[in-house]
């Protein structure tokens, strides 16, 4: 964990992968107490990029999917949480 990329010089897809295989581990109980702390650490770090960037993709769908009389053409989604404890620990 010492190399790691900093998360906003990660594809969506690569900080999703590494989110997804940071929970399996944290899940599996077998890391130690500080191991498992520098995970969950960067698992918040991943997460919050990962819905800042949802955030900005529906904004920009939106924007693209307004009608020429400025309306939107689509029923407007709930914005992606951005608290900040993970919902999956």
């Amino acid at each position: 964990m010492e190399n790691q990329t900093n998360v906003d010089e990660l594809s969506y897809r690569e900080a999703s992968t590494e989110l997804e295989h940071i929970i399996r581990n944290l899940e599996s109980g077998d890391m130690e107490l500080e191991a498992s702390l520098k995970s969950y650490t960067r698992g918040v770090e991943l997460l919050r990029s990962l819905r800042g960037r949802l955030a900005d993709v529906e904004q920009k769908v939106s924007v693209l999917m307004a009608d020429i009389d400025g309306n939107d053409a689509l029923q407007p989604a709930d914005a992606a949480s951005t608290e900040d404890k993970p919902s999956f620990l």
